[in-house]
């Protein structure tokens, strides 16, 4: 049992008790006052010297004489009275319960507001209503993530696809081409159609990593040579825009993590920055280490990025250029995975601009080295 259920079933109690200690003190106020008032009365008649044929004295004698039946009745009259008071009280509790459930059932802006002695009931009505108003928005969030999912596959497919189509068509159609032309086509057909495989292999990925237990498979791996090859590897993008890609690592750094999945990481942020820096600049690639936490940072010279694009940049289907047919970055779901990535790491990504420099700052701690069996589900 938590914390909150004992703290809730404790309130509970405590109600109880109190409504059953009023109770008690009022009906044992009400038998000694009842009590004190008779005896009281009989002291005060006792002072009066009464005459055998005076009225009064033969009602009094009448009451004396069955003084049991006239001290019963007042004292059950009573019993009943403070009963029914006091049982109505729970219920009058519960019909408020009732109305506020009623509220949770169609949600509005209103609070609920219960009696003083329903204060932590009220409490944790309110916060179950927060609550459903908060699922409410993340549904229709998530409703319109799916939506927009539809409309980017659509878009981002058709793009490439009706490229492929147009240039095969004029292969097709054009008898007399020229080899130099037909060449021409035929590449950029092939462009157009990778374009659209690193599409839908995104799609599935980011499938894959929604709906799957990704299990970790930990190596021992040395990252400076593995960023020195993933920045070789680069070299023809790195060139197309004049950039320069610049390694400052100790040499034989050594982490332990799924090599696999890592390297997607760095590859998509190593992407990112040549797609947003400005040509003829330098990226830069810096490794810290120390005894409790590996740090990657990935620095390059672009447009500054506002500080609300930077709140959501790793959300899926997000993309920095909102014009869905420009060729630069996938379909936002590269810094979506990486960061679920890096989650399952057991690690923090962040992202900051300011003064036309991008930073990506990855920070894996030493720590969860030992963790072969931590899983995550995401």
């Amino acid at each position: 049992m938590n914390e909150k259920t004992k703290a809730r079933g404790n309130y509970k109690n405590r109600i109880t008790q109190r409504i059953s200690l009023q109770y008690l003190l009022t009906l044992t106020g009400f038998i000694v006052g009842f009590l004190l008032l008779a005896l009281l009365a009989q002291q005060f008649i006792s002072m009066f010297i009464w005459q055998p044929d005076d009225p009064l004295y033969q009602i009094l004698k009448f009451v004396k004489d069955y003084i049991l039946v006239f001290l019963a009745l007042p004292l059950i009259a009573g019993w009943a009275i403070i009963t029914y008071r006091f049982m109505g009280r729970p219920l009058r509790y519960l019909d408020e319960v009732i109305s506020a459930s009623e509220k949770l059932a169609i949600p509005t802006n209103d609070p609920i507001i219960l009696s003083d002695a329903m204060k932590s009931v009220q409490d944790e009505l309110n916060q179950v209503r927060d609550t459903a108003f908060q699922n409410a928005r993340l549904a229709k969030e998530a409703e319109q993530r799916k939506n927009d999912l539809i409309v980017y596959l659509a878009h981002d497919l058709k793009t490439p696809l009706t490229s492929v189509i147009g240039y095969l068509t004029l292969l097709r159609d054009e008898g007399q081409i020229s080899e130099e032309l037909r060449e021409k086509y035929l590449s950029v057909s092939l462009t157009k159609a990778e374009r659209l495989e690193e599409l839908i292999n995104e799609f599935f990925e980011i499938t894959r990593f929604n709906l799957s237990n990704i299990e970790l498979q930990y190596s021992r791996v040395n990252l400076t040579r593995l960023l020195e090859q993933l920045s070789f590897e680069f070299k023809g993008i790195l060139s197309d825009k004049g950039l320069e890609c610049i390694l400052n690592a100790a040499p034989d750094v050594m982490i332990k993590c799924d090599v696999n999945k890592l390297q997607r990481v760095f590859d998509n942020l190593l992407r990112n920055a040549v797609f947003y820096s400005f040509e003829n600049s330098v990226i830069e690639i810096t490794v810290l280490q120390n005894n409790t936490e590996t740090t990657v940072k990935f620095t390059n010279h672009g447009d500054n990025i506002p500080h609300e694009k930077l709140g959501r940049i790793f959300e899926q289907f997000y993309r920095l250029d909102t014009a869905r047919g420009t060729n630069r970055g996938g379909a936002g779901l590269g810094l979506a995975i990486a960061k679920e990535i890096i989650t399952l790491h057991h690690g923090t990504i962040t992202a900051s601009s300011e003064n036309e420099l991008i930073e990506f700052c990855v920070t894996l701690p030493l720590s969860w080295e030992n963790r072969k069996d931590f899983r995550l589900k995401i």
